[in-house]
């Protein structure tokens, strides 16, 4: 992907895997991350219990993708605002996006929580155990959301789709072969449906959920 939308992509997809981990150890007490949906101009970064999947459950907090100076936004830094956000409760909701609470950050009025001895921790693992390569994953993982406690959507940013494909799948079954055939079904134009709206993050969607 080229110009500003494969600059935006890679944006996402550098965010989204830096963050994966708070899937599992909490964002804040009991807050865990549940998804990180990709805008054109921002994530979303959703919140809420270790199990929650209903929408009702779940906060979506809006981020830019740049700073005031108009410089990209680091991961560390998003994960530092959502921590403050997700540290002083309930937040006042400015919309709702596919029944979620959303609520659009201003990032220069949100202080950034300092890292904690488990970001350190992470940070060393990540960085021996899964180092940077040049050649990042083709699609792009750009986004996740847990929908279900035995099922998730994936956005994977296809270029053919001149977007974010939502791809649904199930945790369980035959994992291992449907990941090593992802990248060639999400290219298969023939599986696209419509989102008629319901999924803003998406251009099209794929049920592989009984692939």
């Amino acid at each position: 992907m080229s110009g500003s939308y494969g600059e935006t992509v890679e944006h996402q997809a550098y965010i989204t895997r830096f963050l994966l981990e708070y899937t599992a150890v909490p964002l804040v007490g009991g807050t865990f991350l549940r998804g990180v949906l990709p805008t054109r101009d921002a994530v979303r970064i959703v919140a809420g219990a270790d199990d929650a999947v209903t929408p009702s459950a779940l906060v979506a907090y809006e981020i830019p993708l740049v700073d005031d100076e108009d410089e990209p936004v680091t991961a560390p830094l998003v994960l530092g605002w959502t921590r403050t956000l997700t540290a002083v409760g309930p937040a006042y909701p400015h919309a709702s996006v596919m029944g979620m609470t959303l609520v659009r950050v201003d990032t220069s009025v949100v202080e950034p929580a300092p890292p904690t001895r488990t970001d350190r921790v992470l940070r060393v693992l990540r960085t021996l155990a899964w180092p940077f390569t040049e050649t990042p994953p083709s699609p792009p993982l750009c986004g996740f959301l847990l929908t279900g406690q035995d099922s998730m959507r994936l956005y994977i940013a296809v270029e053919e789709a001149d977007g974010p494909v939502a791809v649904d799948v199930r945790l369980t079954g035959a994992l291992t072969a449907l990941l090593a055939a992802l990248p060639a079904l999400v290219r298969e134009k023939e599986r696209w449906t419509p989102t008629d709206g319901a999924d803003p993050h998406c251009v099209r969607a794929i049920d592989l959920t009984t692939w």
